[in-house]
């Protein structure tokens, strides 16, 4: 269910979302970034998970 606030994954796993503060916390985790580097990833290369793994990986 999209409104089970239990789960806190991303909804959609092949895009960065940093709308949301704990898909931002979820994302930075994965990363290991903070939300600045990771917002900076995402504005740099857009929102595909692929994408800011690479820029983060430089």
């Amino acid at each position: 269910m999209a409104d089970d606030l239990s789960k806190r994954g991303p909804q959609d796993r092949s895009r960065v979302n940093v709308n949301e503060p704990w898909e931002v916390k979820h994302w930075c985790t994965e990363f290991k970034c903070t939300e600045t580097q990771l917002r900076a990833a995402v504005k740099a290369v857009g929102v595909m998970v692929a994408d800011v793994r690479r820029h983060l990986s430089k």
